[in-house]
């Protein structure tokens, strides 16, 4: 079951130094909400519906966080994205806004307390934390300035427009920081820990390292800084498997760079764990497709085995789980790593 000193152990974690032992998260939303058995276009709207999956996913598989992370565009619905969900998928996007000054001219920060679904996600974050107190890590989510800025005029049309109106997309990138910014805040008077900072577009299959660090490494340098101004940890996530992507990331040093699945964990480590706290790296794809469980567990130690030395390292998986997974894979993923979260000197 969770454990009391967790958030002390998140920190030390942070401070890349030894923790008590290794703490668990895992991207599991999908997958928990289809164990709890209700229709998603429920779940989004329904604080009580999002408390009660957690507390019962925490007792069946002991995380030792929760990340309520419903889908990409709660704040994003507010500004004119139409979207659409069904019984077993969050909502995706069926209308964007058309990328011009004139959309971005009458965008307008929504007010987290009454627009859409936020007031639905806030009192979901506020009641998971009276729920469970500290003894899970609660965290929000936010996207990125870049990945936003794609969410907001659909991805292609915004990657075109850093070669064909550069200017607009920077612009659109800085209302969209603000708006994370303050959507952030807002998640963390709810009560979360820390907040999920998702950047997949930014990642290097849509960009080189170049235009990385021209068009989405300022803003999410800009929103990381933010939440950790704000007494929350910022977690960042690219699903990234290039290095030298990883290694600018680490450059504005979020507090927690969650790592993807296509690359060794122990050459991250040794590039720049003595930099930022590393997470991430479990392929859930791969274990979904696993033929037998000790599968699942010699991929689980070789993973937290590569991030356990000298600390600075939470176990987590690289991309979300699939809800159609084997609940007995997720299971015997997590036992196993509870079995070897411990340093020597605890064993």
């Amino acid at each position: 079951m969770a454990y009391p000193t967790v958030l002390q152990d998140v920190q030390t974690c942070v401070d890349l130094g030894v923790p008590s032992r290794v703490p668990i998260f895992l991207l599991g939303e999908e997958f928990d909400v289809e164990q709890y058995d209700i229709d998603y276009r429920v779940y989004i709207n329904s604080p009580e519906d999002m408390i009660k999956c957690w507390v019962e996913a925490v007792e069946t598989y002991d995380y030792d966080w929760i990340l309520l992370h419903p889908d990409d565009y709660i704040e994003l619905e507010p500004l004119g994205v139409e979207t659409t969900a069904d019984k077993k998928i969050p909502p995706s996007p069926v209308k964007e806004l058309s990328a011009d000054y004139d959309t971005l001219s009458s965008l307008q920060l929504p007010d987290a307390q009454s627009a859409g679904r936020m007031p639905h996600h806030l009192a979901g974050l506020q009641g998971i934390k009276e729920a469970m107190d500290d003894t899970v890590c609660v965290a929000g989510r936010v996207a990125a300035p870049f990945s936003s800025v794609c969410l907001l005029y659909g991805v292609e049309e915004a990657l075109m427009l850093m070669m064909t109106d550069p200017q607009l997309f920077s612009d659109t990138a800085e209302f969209m920081a603000e708006l994370m910014i303050y959507w952030a805040q807002e998640q963390i008077k709810a009560g979360a820990d820390a907040l999920w900072v998702g950047d997949c577009v930014a990642s290097s299959g849509f960009l080189s390292p170049d235009h990385y660090e021209k068009f989405a490494l300022p803003g999410a340098g800009w929103v990381c800084d933010a939440i950790k101004d704000a007494g929350a940890w910022a977690i960042y996530h690219g699903g990234e498997p290039s290095l030298p992507h990883l290694e600018m990331a680490a450059e504005f040093e979020p507090s927690m760079l969650n790592v993807g699945e296509d690359i060794d964990l122990a050459v991250v480590k040794e590039a720049i764990g003595d930099r930022v706290c590393l997470s991430g790296n479990i392929n859930p794809i791969k274990l979904f497709e696993a033929k037998e469980l000790s599968e699942v567990e010699q991929e689980t130690i070789r993973v937290i085995e590569a991030g356990k030395p000298g600390g600075g390292y939470i176990f987590n998986s690289g991309e979300g789980v699939p809800r159609q997974n084997d609940p007995e894979i997720i299971a015997t993923m997590m036992k196993t790593a509870k079995a070897h979260c411990w340093y020597e000197k605890q064993e």
